[in-house]
Formats: structure tokens, C-alpha cells, sequence
């Protein structure tokens, strides 16, 4: 989204929400808050959530949600490497940093602020509090910043349903201690707030401000419910580099690197269930819909973990090659250059041969990951095809019934506890209908002979380099 669209639309949101929830704001205060949102939500490692992500996740009828959806990712240490030195004027005043760990102020540290304090009490947080990068961290000092710059503006109730939207868009969290759910637990401290500080709020007021803030935050997650896997898919490409910046550049990556990305999503997506991604409170939403949501969700799962679990075998193999000519190899040097509009270059693909199916698909589930390696996921990345050639030929060769052996063998050599020759030697990947090492190492010499031929190398060295590889 353009930066101008995106400031003009911000800004729209912002005086269109106020005035609905009071009365209308003068625009020379208001302009400097919709600049701070879109200087954060488009920092340089910013994919997933940018402008485009905050409006869709505001949708656009309640004047809250619009409010906290703008606001709720603006704080994302993990994905920025730190603050952004606009936004971090607003909270420089309530944390500190300590040993790489961000704590809130001591008590008597504080200043005295009713606007952070509600962010204090919507998420029962405390002074002198480390605050965890993955258990609300970045979600309550974005709710610390929405409160403080609304507050000129807004009501305190106002501000408390804002600061609980964003508060439930902490994610995939299970249930307390006590056995009870995030949800559950936010309306407790909504009740308590109500209680000391004399909001005015009926019970059913309570449960409708906890509704409203359930609604939000199955907005913010709603692509893991997406009906089509390969739009599923293209999220999860773009969320990537955000947490591995050094994907950011399509062809200074290394093996190494684009290897470890691929294992940590992989990790995650195995660690997910689909009953921590959607919550449900108080018929927010329907049953039917709840439902539709966790089933939608499971199949995506599903099918993440099947491809990401044979990009990972994928990965490890061309690492465990790469380590025959050193430890930091850039993927480009293995796999070609990354395409780009105009400019024609070898890949590894051209160099591998046709290979026919012998175990076909036994599984609707496999098929339609075979189709998403072979054909892609819906739209290209900027630092990844959309298909997956070598994936695609490696599946093609051993089949979908060998890939929980050969993911175990992966994460053995990538855990340390298999040699790199050992993990190549695997039989699976040499004495299948093609030996996949063997054609891999071919091919990456062919790729290297192919290049070799633009820089007028004499028409011999492709055999000479061939004969000599021993694998």
C-alpha cells in the first residue's frame, strides 16, 4: 500500500472513530498520531503487518475495534529489533531495559498516569514486571501507546475497551492456571477495573466490551482459517522474513539461513493447535461459526506441516551439500539466482531430469501438497519461488510415505546428532528409482559449469568437473 494512501486512510480512521465515540477532533493533533502508525507499521522488516493488515483487522463498522486494530501492532520488538525511536517516546517513560529485557518501571518510578495505568490493569500487569516477547510484551506497550495518545479524546471507557481489544489479540494462549480462558481471564480484569474505578458498567456491559475484543483478535489471526491452503501459504511466506531478516535480499541469503527460517516455522506450526488460534466467548462467534473456524484451520495446519515438513528435508539436504564446500554458502550458489523481470539465468531445476511418480498421492492432503510444491502457492515472494522444484523432485522420487523418516533423519543431522555424510548416505535418498544425492550434486555442478560457459571457460571443464565428483 502506498505510504500516502496509507497515512490519508489512517488518519480517515482516526477522526471518523473519535468522532463517533465523542465528538469531532481538531485535525492538528490528530495528523501527528496517523504519521506514527504508518512510520511503525511500514519499518524496513515489516511483511505481514503493515498498513493493509491494521485496516483489515479494524474492519469497519465499531468505532473501537477501528481504534485498537490501528494501534495493535504497532509495538513488535521482535520484528523491528527494538522500538521505533517516534513510538518509543510515548513509553520511554514507564519501561526500562535491563540485561535485553524490557521491565516495567518500579512503582515509585512511575508517573502518575491513569492512561497507563489501564493498560496496567486491562492486562494484569504490575510494576517492576519483565516483560515477556511472547506473552504480551509487544501488545501491552502498543495498548500503553493507543491509551496515552487517546486519551485527550476519549472517555476512560473508551479507552478500556481499547486497550482490552488489543490485550486479546495476545496470541495462542491456553488456559490459566485456574482453568480459565484468556477471555475469561480479560473479563475478570475488566471487572475489577469497573469495580475500582467506578466505571458504570451492568455485568452484560462487562461480557459486551469482552465480546467486542474477542471479535477484534479473530480478525487478527483469521488467514490460519482461509478455505484455500496455498492463500494460507502465501501469509505464513510473508511472515518470514519479519522474524529473519536476513531472508531480506533475495540472493545474499545463505543455506544456513533460509534452512533455520524453514525449521522454526516448521517447529511452530507443530506446535499449534487450532482451539489456541480462535477463541470463543459467550456465543462470540456462533457455535457453527467456531466450528468452521477450527476446521478450516486443522486442514491448514495440516497442510503447512506435511510442506514445510519436506521443504525442511528439502533444506537439509542441499546443506548437508553445501558443507562439502564450507559452512556459510549462499543458496544462490546451489540453487542459481533468484528470478528477476528481464534477466535470464541458469537454476538448479533445468539440471535435475523428469522424474515419473511411482508412489502416487494416497491422500487428498498429499495431493494437494504435491500441487502446491510443484505448482506454488498463490503469489510469488520477494525472496522465495512460489513452487518448489527440488522439493517437487524429491518427492517425486521417494514418495509421501518416506517423509517421516527422512524429517527425522533431517532433524537429526540439523540437531547435531547425524554427520552430514551420514544424514546423504540415508537410503532413502540413494537407493530409491534415482539416487536424489548423487542427481542433486550433478546438477549443482552443471549449474556451476553452465555459468562457468558465460565467462568463455573452455568447453571441456563441464566433463572433467562431472567425472571428478564422487558421491
Amino acid at each position: 500500500m502506498d505510504l500516502e494512501v496509507a497515512y490519508q486512510r489512517c488518519l480517515e480512521c482516526l477522526v471518523r472513530s473519535i468522532d463517533e465515540l465523542a465528538s469531532p477532533p481538531p485535525l492538528e493533533p490528530i495528523e501527528p498520531i496517523a504519521s506514527l502508525i504508518v512510520q511503525a507499521m511500514t519499518g524496513q522488516w515489516r511483511y505481514f503487518h503493515t498498513p493493509s493488515h491494521i485496516f483489515e483487522v479494524g474492519g469497519s463498522d465499531d468505532p473501537i475495534e477501528v481504534l485498537a486494530a490501528l494501534f495493535h501492532d504497532l509495538v513488535y520488538v521482535q520484528v523491528d529489533s527494538g522500538i521505533n525511536l517516534n513510538v518509543s517516546r510515548y513509553i520511554s517513560n514507564y519501561i526500562k531495559e535491563e540485561d535485553g529485557q524490557i521491565v516495567i518501571l518500579e512503582e515509585a518510578e512511575l508517573p502518575g498516569d491513569r492512561a497507563f495505568e489501564i493498560a496496567l490493569r486491562v492486562f494484569g500487569f504490575h510494576p517492576g514486571q519483565i516483560l515477556d516477547p511472547f506473552r504480551g510484551q509487544n501488545e501491552f506497550l502498543s495498548a500503553a501507546i493507543a491509551t496515552q495518545v487517546l486519551s485527550p479524546f476519549l472517555p476512560t471507557t473508551d479507552l478500556v475497551a481499547i486497550a482490552a481489544c488489543i490485550e486479546a489479540t495476545i496470541p495462542f494462549r491456553g488456559r490459566s492456571p485456574e482453568g480459565l480462558t484468556a477471555s475469561e481471564v480479560l473479563q475478570k480484569h475488566i471487572e475489577d477495573l469497573n469495580r475500582d474505578w467506578h466505571l458504570g458498567w451492568a455485568i452484560e456491559q462487562v461480557y459486551e466490551v469482552v465480546k467486542r475484543a474477542v471479535r477484534l483478535a479473530n480478525r487478527d489471526v483469521e488467514n490460519f482459517a482461509l478455505p484455500n491452503s496455498a492463500e494460507f501459504l502465501d501469509n505464513t511466506w510473508n511472515l518470514l522474513p519479519e522474524t529473519n531478516h536476513e531472508l531480506i535480499g533475495a540472493n545474499s541469503y545463505t543455506v544456513r539461513g533460509y534452512r533455520r527460517s524453514i525449521q522454526k516455522m516448521e517447529g511452530f506450526i507443530n506446535f499449534l493447535k487450532p482451539e489456541r488460534v480462535f477463541a470463543q466467548y459467550r456465543g462470540e462467534p456462533d457455535d457453527d461459526t467456531y466450528q468452521k473456524l477450527l476446521e478450516n484451520t486443522r486442514k491448514n495446519l495440516e497442510t503447512a506441516k506435511l510442506y514445510l515438513g519436506i521443504k525442511l528435508i528439502t533444506i537439509a539436504v542441499l546443506e548437508a551439500l553445501s558443507y562439502r564446500l564450507g559452512r556459510n554458502v549462499h543458496i544462490s550458489t546451489l540453487m542459481g539466482e533468484f528470478p528477476e523481470p528481464g534477466v535470464k539465468t541458469p537454476a538448479l531445476e533445468q539440471f535435475l531430469p523428469p522424474i515419473a511418480i511411482e508412489r502416487p498421492p494416497r491422500t487428498p492432503l498429499e495431493a494437494e501438497v504435491l500441487a502446491l510444491l510443484s505448482k506454488g502457492r498463490t503469489r510469488e515472494s520477494a525472496y522465495d519461488l512460489k513452487n518448489s522444484p527440488t522439493s517437487t523432485f524429491i518427492i517425486r522420487a521417494v514418495g509421501f510415505e518416506c517423509v517421516t523418516d527422512l524429517l527425522v533423519a533431517a532433524k537429526d543431522f540439523l540437531a547435531g546428532k547425524l554427520p552430514s555424510e551420514a544424514f546423504l548416505n540415508h537410503t532413502l535418498l540413494r537407493n530409491g528409482q534415482i539416487d536424489i544425492v548423487q542427481t542433486l550434486s550433478r546438477g549443482v555442478v552443471r549449474l556451476g559449469y553452465s555459468r562457468a560457459q558465460m565467462l568463455a571457460v573452455e568447453p571441456d571443464l563441464e566433463r572433467d568437473v562431472v567425472d571428478s565428483v564422487r558421491v
